[in-house]
């Protein structure tokens, strides 16, 4: 049961590229009082190990965060020089919504003093989804405190065709604010 929701967190990122998928909520927080334009350089934490997403999926968020951490001016290096630490991590729930319909006809107002008649039904459906999230945080390497977080979440409805284009532009959209503005690189 558990490999069948391996990697879902990401799935739902694809949709925001492709048509009338849902659109994918970003979400940033940032220690207000780090100075950003300090930090030079960066190592990926190895996500794979904590089990949250499949190997495949997990080296495609390691690379696309890479790619997107190098485009933005860091290095990559090694875990003991780098200034920060970057870690991933995919959540999913599966969640029902309801909706309601209702079907009304009557007769009534302002010219039919006697007040409304009519009728009508309402029906109720529900669905099963799963809604997913993919999380990435920055840790300052030195002193273990969290420096920025950026969390994307939608409603997950489809595999992706593409998984590396899915997950390379969900990972560019959850870090397109990173460094964030008080703290420029």
């Amino acid at each position: 049961m558990k490999n069948i929701f391996i990697g879902l967190g990401l799935w739902f990122l694809l949709q925001a590229n492709y048509g009338c998928a849902p659109s994918v909520k970003v979400n940033v927080d940032y220690d207000r009082a780090a100075d950003f334009s300090s930090y030079k350089t960066f190592t990926m934490v190895d996500i794979a190990a904590k089990g949250e997403v499949s190997q495949l999926n997990a080296e495609r968020i390691a690379k696309a965060i890479k790619e997107t951490m190098i485009s933005k001016g860091y290095q990559e290096v090694g875990t003991d020089a780098a200034d920060m630490l970057v870690n991933a991590v995919t959540v999913s729930k599966t969640k029902t919504a309801v909706t309601a319909n209702t079907d009304y006809y009557g007769y009534g107002g302002i010219y039919r003093p006697y007040g409304y008649w009519g009728g009508g039904s309402t029906t109720f459906s529900s669905y099963n989804y799963t809604d997913g999230s993919l999380i990435i945080d920055v840790v300052n390497n030195k002193s273990q405190k969290l420096l920025w977080q950026g969390i994307g979440n939608a409603e997950i409805d489809k595999k992706p065709n593409n998984p590396d284009q899915f997950i390379q532009n969900a990972v560019q959209k959850i870090l397109k604010d990173f460094p964030p503005k008080g703290g420029k690189k």
